[in-house]
């Protein structure tokens, strides 16, 4: 049976680049993975197929002499660089080691970051989620936080062994924390199922933490919140995690921070907006309102004559103080124009008699209506 083109095998085209090349061995290796293929018997060949294909395109000489002569460049020792692959299916080892991480990984209990031989592990990093207020946010602020996590038992010291004994080496691994297992044609390395991948067992485990070395507790912590913090800003705490399994190094603690909405202010980045109600007669005559700012003072702020709902004015260094430095920014307040409800018989007369005096005085709606009667007369030609 004639061979298959490498490049088809590996699913590239032809003349593909080593990143290529790599990619699609990738790919093919884990789709044809005899233990994700049980019920297909024809994958321990194709991968053998895959494997041999690989073998010879990863390598520069080889892959040149392919492209030139294709097959025919491994036949009656052609193709030079330690000849073609052995027996029709390569050297396996050297392939497959390429990828052996990315298909195993789930297979070897975290793979290379995994738990540390000798016994030792570290701990888990936490997360704490505080939410605080807007001026605690502008402030800054201490805060004594009770966080539910484990810590070196005190009855072991940490060893997880009872009465100061040894942990001893584990008799199935012998230390490694991993064992072999034969999986069709190669060889798959597991978590070690008598010592979870520690690498020891302890034959007199402590009573109090059942040899694990570490108890569950409640520890308050004193947090510094620096003043500028935002909605998602982190800050870690090292060493203040989980404690590690039988004496190893201990995680961190990582808490987020959620700034809880305000009644006056909204805040986008380190400014503020305040959102502020002026009458018909401040607005149309001009006057000086009195604002809140976030540090808990008040400001007075000028309207100017004629101003309408939406006016924007900036307060100057009456915003938010910037994480770490870098200035404060602005406070800016929008008017809202208000219109009067449950009128007196008198204050409805007078604005009548207001009304009729001030078909002149309405810029916006004199401009408006002059673009209706425009639109109409287009409408009508």
């Amino acid at each position: 049976m004639a061979k298959r083109d490498y490049y088809e095998v590996l699913g590239v085209p032809k003349g593909a680049d080593a990143a290529a090349i790599k990619k699609g061995y990738r790919q093919k290796a884990k789709e044809l993975h005899p233990d994700r293929n049980a019920d297909n018997p024809k994958a321990e060949a194709q991968f053998k197929e895959a494997n041999e294909a690989y073998e010879v395109l990863k390598d520069e000489n080889k892959k040149a002499a392919y492209d030139r002569y294709g097959h025919a460049a491994f036949e009656n020792g052609m193709g030079g660089g330690g000849g073609g692959p052995r027996g029709g299916q390569g050297d396996f080892g050297s392939a497959f080691s390429d990828v052996f991480d990315d298909l195993f990984g789930d297979f070897m209990g975290g793979g290379r970051g995994g738990q540390r031989r000798g016994g030792a592990q570290r701990g888990n990093d936490l997360r704490y989620n505080l939410r605080i207020n807007l001026e605690d946010a502008y402030a800054g602020m201490q805060k004594t936080l009770n966080i539910p996590s484990t810590v070196a038992c005190d009855s072991c010291k940490g060893t997880g062994a009872e009465g100061g004994s040894e942990p001893q080496t584990c008799p199935t691994c012998s230390g490694m924390g991993k064992v072999r297992a034969q999986q069709g044609f190669f060889t798959v390395e597991r978590t070690c199922p008598t010592c979870s991948g520690m690498g020891q067992t302890i034959k007199n485990p402590c009573h109090t933490c059942n040899g694990q070395g570490r108890v569950e507790k409640e520890k308050a912590l004193s947090v510094n919140i620096p003043a500028g913090v935002e909605t998602g800003t982190r800050i870690r705490l090292a060493g203040e995690g989980e404690a590690g399994m039988r004496g190893g190094p201990t995680g961190d603690l990582y808490i987020f921070i959620e700034v809880n909405s305000h009644a006056l202010f909204e805040r986008e980045n380190n400014n503020l907006f305040c959102r502020v109600p002026v009458s018909i007669a401040t607005a149309a005559l001009g006057g000086e309102i009195e604002v809140p700012t976030i540090d808990g003072g008040r400001s007075r702020v000028k309207v100017p004559e004629g101003s309408q709902s939406g006016r924007q004015m900036r307060l100057r260094g009456k915003g938010m103080p910037a994480l770490r430095g870098g200035g404060i920014g602005d406070m800016f307040i929008e008017l809202a124009v208000e219109t009067p409800v449950k009128l007196t018989s008198r204050q409805r007369e007078i604005l009548k008699e207001f009304d009729k005096l001030s078909e002149d005085n309405n810029p916006q709606g004199s401009s408006f209506f002059d673009t209706v009667k425009n639109f109409w007369d287009s409408m009508k030609s």
